[in-house]
């Protein structure tokens, strides 16, 4: 295990990607893995545009039970979530959070710098004019779109397999001029995500660090690597960043 003694005087915009990992603490089961939502499931049929096209109903429903999965009062941000959240409100510079996640935990945590690069479980998107919404009720495959008024098969506002993640350019941006870059609760088999880290080497600035119950597949392309649950490691970490926050 690769570890430095301390992040203590560390200083500069963080840029912090966090995965699965840190929303399972939570209640929420990832998509891939023993117990993952997609067993049981062809990827090809419930997250792919052509499945969409093919069946939007068996789409939809597969989303309505992830939503009211989402929205069950015992689902709540965890440790992890409320420590990336203080580190934005202390931090002297700019904090990104970049998600893979479609929950809204980070949110709730209170995060405001955020990006969620892979879409939002609580929006839909319309077919017809690409209009976004607030959505938390179950699809119906006639619905009336929130932007342009037409009825149309709303989709959940997911990016799919096929499809390009959200905000690319922004992220990237950030990770060019970030000071420390953070991975946390993320496998590192899915791109672009699973690149971050060498587009940060490129650019030659920041320290790398991975926070993990277990090595990922591209742990070794950071400097550094904790192990451990994501509700323990996260708070600590934070908490060492700020005591040397200014130093």
């Amino acid at each position: 295990m690769r570890q430095r003694e301390s992040v203590v005087g560390i200083g500069g915009r963080i840029v912090v990607l966090t995965g699965a990992g840190i929303s399972v603490e939570s209640g929420l089961p990832s998509f891939r893995g023993a117990g993952g939502l997609w067993q049981g499931w062809r990827l090809e049929e419930v997250a792919t545009p052509e499945g969409f096209a093919r069946d939007p109903g068996l789409v939809q429903r597969f989303y309505d039970e992830r939503r009211r999965q989402l929205l069950d009062p015992a689902i709540q941000p965890n440790a992890a979530h409320r420590a990336l959240a203080e580190l934005e409100r202390c931090w002297p510079d700019p904090v990104l959070v970049v998600t893979q996640n479609i929950d809204d935990l980070h949110e709730r945590a209170g995060t405001q710098g955020l990006i969620h690069m892979h879409g939002e479980l609580l929006k839909a998107r319309c077919g017809s004019c690409a209009g976004v919404a607030s959505w938390r009720a179950d699809l119906a495959i006639d619905h009336r779109c929130p932007s342009c008024g037409g009825t149309c098969s709303l989709r959940p506002h997911v990016v799919w397999f096929g499809e390009l993640p959200l905000e690319l350019d922004a992220i990237y941006k950030a990770l060019e001029s970030c000071a420390l870059f953070v991975a946390i609760g993320t496998s590192g088999q899915v791109y672009p995500a699973a690149g971050f880290v060498e587009a940060v080497r490129a650019a030659g600035r920041a320290h790398t660090i991975e926070l993990n119950l277990e090595p990922s597949a591209f742990s070794a392309r950071f400097a550094e690597h904790r192990q451990g649950p994501a509700a323990e490691l996260v708070p600590r970490f934070v908490a060492e960043l700020l005591s040397g926050a200014g130093q």
